[in-house]
């Protein structure tokens, strides 16, 4: 599975006003909606804040991976948010948050889902990668950057 499958422009944000997690959840959100891969914002957002209730998605080293598995989802999307100040998010190491990669999977269908975090997983251990879409400018250096670690 590429990442870059599921990018595009509309969906990755560079700049995100969030100062906190659940700020950045609505953000994220948003971008989904207003890219027509979400059709019910409420609904997604549950399925994120339900799975945030297990434990925390901030997962160390300026990285959050919020997702979530919802059947008003209709196939696996995600969105891609870089907050150039960091936020709060109460990750693992309790360093803020730069980047936040957001999933969001139908229900029924768990394997593509799994795929994803793990592509995001490995891309996140590719030498410089977070450094490059930290520094990234806009969302289409953001996505060039993630297409040339494919």
């Amino acid at each position: 599975m590429k990442l870059s499958d599921l990018l595009d422009e509309s969906v990755v944000k560079v700049g995100l006003e969030s100062e906190d997690k659940e700020e950045a959840f609505a953000e994220m959100i948003e971008l989904l909606v207003r890219a027509g891969r979400v059709a019910d914002r409420d609904r997604a957002m549950q399925a994120i804040l339900a799975r945030e209730e297990m434990a925390t998605t901030g997962i160390g080293r300026g990285v959050a991976v919020p997702h979530g598995k919802d059947a008003s989802v209709k196939t696996l999307t995600a969105a891609l948010g870089v907050s150039t100040t960091g936020m709060e998010y109460d990750a693992t190491d309790g360093q803020p948050v730069y980047l936040v990669f957001m999933v969001l999977a139908e229900a029924s269908n768990p394997g593509p889902h799994i795929q994803c975090l793990a592509e995001i997983a490995r891309l996140l251990h590719v030498p410089g990668f977070f450094e490059r879409l930290r520094r990234a400018k806009d969302a289409r250096e953001v996505l060039d950057i993630i297409r040339s670690e494919e």
